[in-house]
Parts: structure tokens; C-alpha cells; sequence
């Protein structure tokens, strides 16, 4: 397989690179693609050094399949470029996600929906991947009718000059800003801009890609918040469900889901933590409770790695389905 990643440099390309070495995906050629400015520099892989190139210069290559993470802009420019010359493109901006005529792929959910003409593959927002990680499952058993989702979101989510904001506050010194208002010992409750209906669009992303994958039916209410952290997303989930349950049935059904990990001993202070999913691949769920306040409803804590599951290991579970049934070209 021919592979290249657009946005080699970026915090989620990075993570792209270091996920691949982790996997056993046998890769004749891979090419690594950014901005002027990192062109001819090098990035290591697998103990060679290779050269950034331009993304027109990873257009002219004999490819595979394309892994974007630069951005809408460029995903809007390029992408439709590399997949008219047969190449699957998996890409991680917002660029085709609500396109009708693109597919929206959680491998785990809905991965089933691929075949070989899908030559752009939209990879959800990183809130919505854990979020329906854990919602899904729950869904197909005992119908969400309706969701309350309060996110908690890593400085990850915002790029490299948000770490660099935090380090800078943290030090105080002054640098570059990714926000209007100080994020060391603060929360800044918008992710994104804000639109029209008072919310932002961070937050309508977990409504309209729901609706997308899972089920256009359940209602969705969702405040997304940042903060000073730096290794995942949290999630407060509250549900309401048109079947009735037993807690301790939902805690097995999501235990025996694929990619989920309960951690939810309160007990002994067990439940997930940034701290602890930073660097991995599962979606963590914990403080499973049932909601007293209303009838058959439940509140679930939900923790990812915003930059793995949230972005690049979903973008590579896709591109290892698609080449696991021979979709590639």
C-alpha cells in the first residue's frame, strides 16, 4: 500500500505517524505532506528519515489512499483532487461531514456502510466518536430517545498554539494566543464559534453527526466547555431511554463492546481520568448511574484520547477496514 498524510506535521498527523509505527500495516511507501514551510524538512518512520513534500507533489505519487488532517480549507481543495485519480482519501476536518454524499464512519458502528466507490471517507469530530462509542450499543438495545451531552475538552483539540498558550500562562510569559481569554486555572465554556441558534459549533457537531450515524431521531442537547488539560475529553452523558434497564445490564453491555472500557468502581475511586486514557485507543466510560429525577434514564462519565480514537486511530481503523475488503484501488 501507497499511503500519504496531508498535515504530517499537525498534532493529529503526528499521532497518524506514531499510531501506523504502532499498527502492522504493511506500507510500501509512505509520503509525508504539509505546508511550505515544513517542505524538505524530515519526519521519522520506522527508523528512516523522510522528506516532507508539498501536497502537490503527494498528487503526482502512484497512491493508495490519503489520510487528510490539514484542516476544511485544504481537505476542500484537495481532497476531491486525490480521490478523482482513484486514490481513498480518509479525511479528519469538518470538510465533508454532513455531505449527503459522503459517508460519516465510526469503524466500531457503522463501518459496515463502506464499499469500494467511497473515495472520501469522513472521520467524525472527537466528541462525537466517544460519545457514540458508548451511546451506540445502548441504542440498539433500549432506544435513546434523548441526550443531555456536557464536554469537557483537552487544549489538544485547539492545535499546538493552545499548548504553547497554556505553557506560556503557566510560565507567565507572553506568546501567541489560540484564545480571547486566559485557559491556565480557567474554563473557557465555548469550543468553536458560535452560531446563529446561541450554540456553538462544536456543539452542533454532536447533534448533527448523531443524528448522521446513529439515529436522527434522538434528541440532543450539548454544551461544549474547555479546559486547562492536556490527554482527552471528558464527557457528562445523561440519557433517557424508551426501554426500561437494569444498571448492572448496561454496565455488561458496554463492557462487551468493542473499543469501550468501564472503569466504574466508585468504592475504591475508579473511574476514567484524561491522566489515564492519554496515549491510548479505547473509550473510556465510568460513574454509570441511574437518573432518579426521570424515568428510565442514566448518567455515564465517557473519556478518550481526543488526538487517537478522536482522530488519528479512527482515521486508520477506517483505512484498515477499507484495505481488509479491498477497497483500495
Amino acid at each position: 500500500m501507497n499511503l500519504a498524510i496531508i498535515g504530517a506535521t499537525g498534532l493529529v498527523g503526528e499521532v497518524i505517524i506514531k499510531v501506523l509505527q504502532e499498527k502492522d500495516i504493511y506500507i510500501e511507501n509512505i509520503f509525508f505532506a504539509a505546508s511550505s514551510k515544513s517542505v524538505n524538512k524530515s519526519l521519522e518512520f520506522k527508523g528512516q528519515k523522510i522528506k516532507i513534500i508539498s501536497i502537490g507533489k503527494a498528487l503526482e505519487q502512484k497512491l493508495d489512499a490519503a489520510i487528510f488532517s490539514a484542516g476544511k480549507e485544504v481537505s476542500t481543495l484537495w481532497a476531491p483532487k486525490f480521490s478523482a485519480k482513484g486514490v481513498t482519501v480518509i479525511d479528519n476536518s469538518s470538510a465533508w461531514r454532513m455531505d449527503k454524499s459522503k459517508k460519516l464512519i465510526i469503524p466500531e458502528i457503522n463501518g459496515h456502510e463502506l464499499n469500494q466507490n467511497d473515495k472520501i471517507i469522513a472521520n467524525p469530530n472527537c466528541s462525537t466518536i466517544q460519545m457514540l462509542m458508548t451511546l451506540s450499543p445502548i441504542h440498539k438495545k433500549y432506544c435513546i430517545t434523548r441526550v443531555i451531552v456536557s464536554t469537557y475538552q483537552s487544549i489538544t483539540g485547539t492545535g499546538r498554539i493552545a499548548i504553547n498558550q497554556l505553557n506560556n500562562e503557566y510560565k507567565k510569559i507572553s506568546g501567541e494566543k489560540a484564545y480571547k481569554y486566559q485557559i491556565h486555572q480557567n474554563v473557557i465554556p465555548q469550543c468553536d464559534d458560535f452560531i446563529e441558534n446561541g450554540y456553538t459549533k462544536e456543539e452542533m457537531k454532536l447533534v448533527n453527526e448523531t443524528h448522521k450515524i446513529l439515529d436522527k431521531n434522538i434528541s440532543i442537547s450539548a454544551t461544549a466547555v474547555r479546559v486547562p488539560i492536556i490527554g482527552g475529553h471528558c464527557e457528562s452523558i445523561n440519557l433517557t431511554l424508551e426501554n426500561p434497564f437494569e444498571l448492572n445490564n448496561i454496565k455488561n453491555l458496554l463492557s462487551n463492546s468493542e473499543g469501550v472500557v468501564v472503569e466504574d468502581d466508585p468504592s475504591n475511586l475508579i473511574y476514567p481520568m484524561p491522566l489515564n486514557s492519554n496515549g491510548k485507543d479505547d473509550v473510556f466510560v465510568g460513574r454509570i448511574r441511574r437518573d432518579y429525577s426521570c424515568e428510565n434514564s442514566l448518567n455515564l462519565w465517557v473519556v478518550s484520547d481526543n488526538l487517537r480514537k478522536g482522530a488519528a486511530t479512527n482515521a486508520i481503523q477506517i483505512l484498515e477496514y477499507v484495505k481488509s475488503k479491498g477497497f483500495l484501488n
